[in-house]
């Protein structure tokens, strides 16, 4: 029987608050186990939560970028459930009503295909501690350093069909969240959490399957590799008769497995009451504007400016767009040099293959973007050739100046001089008689062995269209 699968994320992003959601601890990572836990986050007897207001504010600021609706009156419940390292018994969240309500994304596809995600609601809540297991031979460490730090969880619509378009979406959020500075997106870190709702059904029926969700997946490519899994082991079930049991998992990548975790007797296992400590979240029309005010052109309306205003393939606009940052050191490139297809190209080539290979970002390169600008004007004004302008570059990244002092101390200016290139090029015609006889003959491709070896005897500095153009007319005869 044909199955469609069905998925819906639920993604746990840190907020980039200097303390924690309900008290003044900090939360800052790396700290040594317990030290940033106060008597609130415990919830000792005699405290009181106070509410971040910086967290609110970032909260609105992702309902802003997602379209969608930011409740004016929402309320914070207690969530009641038992973890070793959730000290109070219960976790401060949102539940009947969240902070910011519906809205939507939209995800395009490796085929190009657009298609619309919904988005539940975003809610904030504080994060609960962690269990550590790792250096305690059959014992559990408890780290309460993130216990209270702030998240915003942010709920899809079970819209997505396949591990692709869950991959694409989880990508867009964590772009949205880094773009508009809610947070840092820090995977390795914690900041940023995916839990992953996945069931099957008959092909071409309403009715859901039973889910199974996936816990704390903290990469995309676990993401995928977690969901082909599990659609593999649910069809499994299903396809022999069996029944998919309702049950939270957790993904092995070791093993490249999921594996049963506990199970769930109802689609929530979890208690909400109101939390008596802290009064509705009310967010007027003057909070609401300052919050989103300042909030920068968002990914894809300048992925379509990119295309309109600068003549952009949509690969380049979609590359030049994946981080904010990115998208700034572009049009500061293309801005000074005043040829953005240029700029593109040569940041989606050498400056992209330069930071990958060095395991950097693009704010911790070291060729600024007046410097690529610099040497982009080298190539214009013909001082350099492209392949000479690759050596030049890969001197700049290494700290050697910028292209002008670099050019001067290698002597790589390009040869325009028509008289120097036609010497060369007769000293390659006297050394070759047999291969110019070849060429007069009607041996077109042997043209091509002409221009490198006057390339070779330049050194690259020889401007190739001089040197096509004069070759012309030396072969002729």
């Amino acid at each position: 029987m044909p199955w469609e699968t069905v998925i819906g994320l639920e993604i746990h992003t840190q907020l980039a608050t200097q303390s924690k959601i309900f008290s003044g601890a900090p939360t800052a990572f790396g700290a040594a186990p317990n030290t940033q836990a106060c008597a609130i986050d415990l919830g000792l007897p005699g405290v009181l939560p106070v509410l971040n207001a910086e967290a609110v504010r970032l909260a609105v600021r992702f309902g802003k970028a997602i379209e969608a609706e930011i409740a004016e009156r929402s309320v914070f419940a207690r969530k009641n459930y038992f973890y070793p390292d959730l000290p109070k018994g219960y976790q401060i969240s949102q539940y009947e009503h969240p902070v910011v309500g519906r809205g939507q994304v939209h995800i395009r596809l490796d085929d190009g295909t657009l298609k619309e995600i919904g988005v539940t609601r975003a809610h904030l809540e504080e994060d609960a501690g962690k269990s550590l297991h790792e250096d305690f031979h059959g014992l559990t460490g408890i780290d309460l350093n993130r216990a209270g730090t702030p998240l915003l969880e942010i709920v899809s619509e079970p819209d997505m069909r396949s591990p692709e378009e869950a991959v694409a979406y989880a990508r867009k959020i964590h772009q949205i969240v880094r773009w508009i500075g809610i947070s840092d997106g820090n995977m390795q870190e914690g900041s940023f959490r995916m839990d992953a709702n996945i069931s099957l059904r008959p092909l071409g029926a309403e009715t859901l399957g039973t889910r199974a969700e996936i816990k704390n997946i903290n990469s995309f490519r676990f993401l995928d590799r977690a969901l082909r899994y599990e659609i593999e082991r649910q069809s499994d079930i299903l396809e022999s008769g069996g029944q998919v049991v309702q049950e939270t998992r957790l993904y092995d990548a070791d093993k490249d497995e999921t594996r049963s975790m506990r199970s769930k007797e109802d689609a929530n296992d979890y208690r909400y009451f109101p939390d008596p400590d802290l009064l509705p979240l009310v967010i007027d029309a003057p909070l609401l504007a300052a919050a989103t005010r300042d909030l920068p052109e968002l990914p894809d309306p300048m992925r379509a400016r990119f295309r309109s205003a600068y003549g952009l393939a949509d690969y380049d606009a979609n590359l030049l767009t994946a981080s904010r940052a990115l998208a700034k050191y572009f049009e500061e490139v293309a801005t000074a040099c005043g040829d953005a297809k240029l700029a593109a190209n040569w940041i989606g080539g050498e400056v992209s293959a330069a930071l990958n290979k060095a395991g950097l970002e693009i704010g911790d390169s070291p060729v600024s973007a007046a410097g690529l600008a610099g040497l982009i004007a080298r190539i214009q004004d013909r001082t350099l050739s492209s392949k000479i302008a690759k050596q030049v570059f890969e001197a700049m990244w290494n700290g050697e100046g910028d292209a002008d002092t670099i050019i001067a101390a290698k002597g790589l200016q390009q040869i325009t001089d028509t008289g120097a290139i036609e010497t060369l090029i007769d000293g390659i015609i006297a050394a070759n008689p047999a291969q110019v006889e070849q060429y007069r003959a009607g041996k077109d491709k042997l043209f091509g062995f002409f221009v490198g070896q006057v390339m070779k005897a330049s050194k690259g500095q020889a401007n190739p269209d001089q040197v096509n153009g004069l070759l012309k007319v030396k072969l002729a005869g």
